[in-house]
């Protein structure tokens, strides 16, 4: 200890251009401790310490070399965390694992923003995996949130006193960011639609996002490269504000107006990927096809259900093939320059039937009932399962 801090305090005092006497008067000690402590001779007082952090506007652990360590031991956590693929998979068997892991870790580390964040999203997910999100549709056929059963999730609960916490005193721009986010949904979940708006309000504007800056910044290949990740992210966030569009008023599903909307939905990546080269977004299509299936199939259109579910299931199949943990390039003009990076290998297709019809609004138990009743829908589950 007394090395690493010595060569340290020597390191923070020759970054800042400081004399061994600036330092001392500021510590009110002699230039000769100053140099005992850099020679190895000595090192300071307990009770001087945090105002060596201070000086050099850094923390006590980086002073004493532990930043790294500590670094190392929260990636660790985090790592373990999205090991459990909580996003992707349907069972709630993860939660008591996952949050005892991050409360450990912050016992560890004290209102550590990354784990705090981590610890929020986590709650957030386990509490719709636990208690659902209540909907039911008003008397004009909008979508309404029961706002009283809501508010007695507890997960959502301590996930809303978190991301306040993080809103209002986090360091990092993007905890934040992040941490609005979630508040947003929370929140309206719980009725408060002022201070979501008011979090929303917060955020830029679309122009000013991320992804239209990025292709703003550069030219050339790289500017091609960020222009082709917007209109793939782009297309991603608009098919799903467009499914939520027809969720949120019933009377939609009273005409085929869903089914094309849908279907101008997939149409949007294949105008992107005309050379059906998807990469990872052809999770994105297959979701739209099960969706589409069900649209289909309440609307009678029954034989072309079951090619939605075809489609769904290739492209499934495709996505499986990709290889794990690689990067993958687009070939198609417009997002040529694309790379998307792949994660750990899924079985994809077999959980197809399960997800079926990934949006749940309104309610698909009849026209599940239906489907499954049909001989053509266990010769799919089994086409899946291979």
């Amino acid at each position: 200890m007394q090395i690493k801090i010595g060569d340290k305090i020597r390191a923070l005092r020759q970054r800042d251009g400081r004399r061994q006497e600036d330092l001392a008067g500021a510590l009110g000690v002699t230039a000769q401790a100053v140099s005992r402590w850099e020679s190895e001779g000595g090192y300071p007082d307990l009770e001087i310490i945090p105002a060596i952090a201070h000086y050099f506007g850094i923390t006590i652990d980086e002073l004493f070399g532990y930043e790294k360590e500590r670094d190392e031991k929260i990636r660790a956590i985090l790592a373990r965390v999205e090991s459990f693929s909580i996003k992707t998979r349907g069972d709630d068997g993860w939660v008591e694992e996952c949050l005892a892991i991050l409360r450990q870790g912050l016992a560890e580390f004290p209102k550590n923003e990354q784990l705090l964040l981590a610890l929020a999203d986590t709650l957030a997910e386990a509490g719709w995996r636990r208690h659902r999100e209540w909907l039911y549709y008003d008397d004009e056929g909008f979508i309404q949130h029961s706002y009283d059963r809501h508010k007695q999730n507890e997960y959502w609960t301590e996930a809303v006193k978190i991301g306040e916490y993080l809103a209002a005193n986090a360091a990092d721009p993007a905890t934040v960011t992040k941490a609005n986010s979630l508040l947003v949904l929370l929140y309206r979940n719980f009725g408060e639609t002022e201070k979501a708006a008011t979090c929303a309000n917060r955020m830029p504007p679309l122009k000013n996002c991320r992804e239209i800056l990025l292709a703003a910044s550069a030219d050339g290949k790289a500017e091609a490269g960020y222009i082709g990740e917007f209109l793939l992210h782009a297309a991603r966030e608009f098919a799903e504000q467009l499914v939520y569009g027809l969720v949120v008023n019933r009377r939609h599903y009273d005409s085929d107006m869903p089914i094309e909307k849908v279907r101008g939905a997939i149409a949007l990546f294949e105008l992107l990927c005309d050379d059906g080269n998807l990469g990872i977004y052809h999770e994105d299509v297959l979701q739209l096809y099960l969706y589409l299936s069900r649209l289909q199939w309440e609307r009678g259109y029954h034989d072309e259900a079951f090619v939605s579910l075809d489609e769904a299931l290739h492209h499934a199949r495709v996505l499986e093939a990709l290889p794990p943990h690689s990067t993958h390039a687009l070939t198609a003009p417009l997002v040529s320059f694309v790379r998307c990076s792949t994660g750990a290998p899924r079985e994809i297709a077999k959980s197809l039937p399960k997800d079926w019809p990934v949006w749940c609004n309104p309610d698909y138990s009849q026209a599940k009932q239906e489907i499954e009743a049909d001989p053509r829908w266990q010769e799919w589950v089994a086409r899946t399962q291979q």
